[in-house]
């Protein structure tokens, strides 16, 4: 076609290209189709939007679906910059070196495709992960390696698939500073759970806390798909799948150890607490102790490194409602007489203390206060032992201890409580603790960077009542029971006998002597000793 054009016309062609990414795409660009083969690139509505907001924006957080061939038009993008200005360097990062050089690939092959007349310069180096055009532009394909991008300026960093890049926050703390030139970045990926540096990323952006435009793109903006379409592509697909493939869900697409409908119904509940107290107001109150209500305080005590927090909840027993909850980072002398005069304000509820290093220290300073409902343990199973009985047992410790053995038995009896809606939480802090919890190579914890002190003091909380106090409320009804089922008779029996059972010597009416008396029972019952 360019044999047609006048060296007028090619001239305006250039400048029009050069100056809009849009019409350079829609009229220059060349991709190939998995059946079609090689095909002019047509942009959809929602395509021509974001090249439109990756030249208007200079940070891009995209949110989308699979299959919207958003990867096509981020590469059209950075072949129009390459192309169309000197000197520019774009880095692509991606979880893995392969899905970053794909994207290199498609970069070159637009290019490469492009009119003759239209190559203001030529690919001048090439290799298999990076090349290099005439007018000095360069781009660079790399997996996540901690020093990544780090030496260099540069122009545009892609981030594809950002959901999925592990420590992607430590490495944009290490790339923003080569992006303080001008440098623009896009970022782009499906959904993969919460906590991640482009989950924080799109939230920050839609409450306009950081420099980053967002755009959501969800499976329905694709003009070819609709309701028959979803319900064929998800025949197969597991829950999971579904949100993160097709529903931009940043819940449900993420490997939560509570399920995402559960978190959705905790995050309805949530309300303000009525009161902030403590010296710190990290004693959040929502209901005061009642006298014709149980109690009980469950503690989780720091490590000491300053990472972590001590934490405590006051659950109503009757109805597995959370009352009052601690999170804090006061000394352990604080902390002890913080529990102790909160769990007197309960009706001096029983008190469990997870029993680390630094747990014992602060059960040690409870028991020197003399709190007089502590929880003891056994040592090997790990039951609830009376406190009264512990005094004189040797396998037997106060508080409860968090092992490999009974860590995953906690969390899954939190679990339990959670999907049975036996559990009543109102925090916002327990909320990010639980969405930030999720399976990491098949073990509960939180994700790196967060914490989950409020989470266990809860699974240790839907332990002990599940088990200890359950089990000891059956015990006792039991005793009940037995002690109900007896039957005590009234009836006295009475013998002037001596050594028969029933002898009473206070109904022998004669007050002789014991040799008399004798005589004269022998007498009286002198048929029994006939014959």
């Amino acid at each position: 076609m360019s044999y047609q054009l006048t060296k007028k016309e090619i001239v305006s062609e250039i400048l029009k290209s050069g100056k809009d990414p849009v019409y350079f795409t829609n009229t220059y660009a060349r991709i190939t189709h998995p059946m079609q083969g090689q095909i002019p690139f047509k942009t959809y509505d929602f395509q021509t939007q974001l090249l439109s907001d990756f030249n208007d924006y200079r940070f891009n957080v995209i949110l989308k679906a699979r299959q919207l061939g958003i990867s096509t038009v981020t590469a059209a993008y950075i072949a129009w910059l390459m192309m169309f200005h000197k000197d520019k360097n774009v880095l692509v990062i991606a979880t893995k070196l392969g899905t970053a050089t794909n994207l290199v690939k498609k970069v070159k092959q637009i290019i490469k495709n492009l009119p003759k007349w239209l190559l203001t310069s030529t690919i001048s180096v090439d290799n298999r992960t990076s090349f290099e055009l005439s007018n000095g532009s360069q781009i660079k394909a790399t997996s996540t390696s901690g020093d990544a991008g780090r030496s260099e300026a540069l122009s545009l960093l892609v981030v594809d698939e950002a959901a999925f890049v592990e420590g992607l926050d430590e490495l944009w703390t290490g790339l923003y500073p080569t992006l303080s030139t001008g440098g623009r970045c896009i970022a782009l990926s499906t959904p993969n759970g919460v906590g991640n540096w482009f989950h924080k990323t799109f939230v920050d952006s839609e409450n306009q806390a950081n420099d980053f435009y967002h755009t959501t793109l969800n499976w329905d903006v694709h003009p070819d798909r609709d309701q028959a379409w979803f319900e064929k592509e998800t025949r197969n697909m597991s829950r999971r799948d579904i949100a993160q493939e097709l529903e931009c869900s940043f819940l449900a697409s993420g490997e939560t150890v509570i399920h995402p409908d559960d978190i959705e119904r905790i995050t309805g509940a949530v309300v303000e607490p009525k009161h902030r107290t403590a010296f710190d107001r990290n004693l959040w109150i929502w209901e005061e102790h009642k006298q014709e209500n149980k109690y009980l305080l469950v503690a989780d005590v720091a490590r000491g490194d300053g990472k972590d927090y001590s934490v405590f909840h006051i659950i109503k027993l009757e109805t597995m409602e959370v009352v009052a909850e601690y999170k804090g980072k006061p000394n352990l002398e604080m902390f002890a007489e913080l529990l102790r005069t909160t769990a007197n304000e309960y009706g001096q509820c029983l008190l469990v203390v997870e029993n680390n290093n630094i747990g014992f220290n602060v059960l040690e300073k409870l028991i020197e206060k003399n709190y007089p409902n502590l929880y003891y343990s056994h040592k090997t199973t790990h039951e609830s032992v009376d406190p009264v009985i512990a005094e004189n047992r040797t396998n037997v410790v106060p508080g409860f201890t968090t092992s490999m053995k009974t860590r995953p038995l906690i969390i899954a009896k939190l679990e339990e409580f959670v999907r049975n809606k036996l559990l009543i939480l109102y925090s916002n802090r327990v909320l990010d603790e639980i969405r930030t919890f999720v399976w990491v190579h098949g073990k509960p914890q939180a994700m790196r960077g967060y914490n989950d002190d409020l989470v266990m003091s809860l699974a240790i909380a839907c332990w002990v009542r599940d088990t200890a106090l359950i089990a000891n409320k059956r015990a006792e009804e039991y005793n009940k029971a037995c002690l109900d089922a007896m039957v005590v008779a009234n009836t006295k029996i009475s013998t002037k006998i001596p050594g028969q059972t029933g002898y009473n010597r206070t109904l022998d009416h004669d007050r002789g002597t014991e040799r008399e008396r004798a005589v004269r029972e022998q007498m009286e019952y002198s048929w029994l000793y006939k014959g």
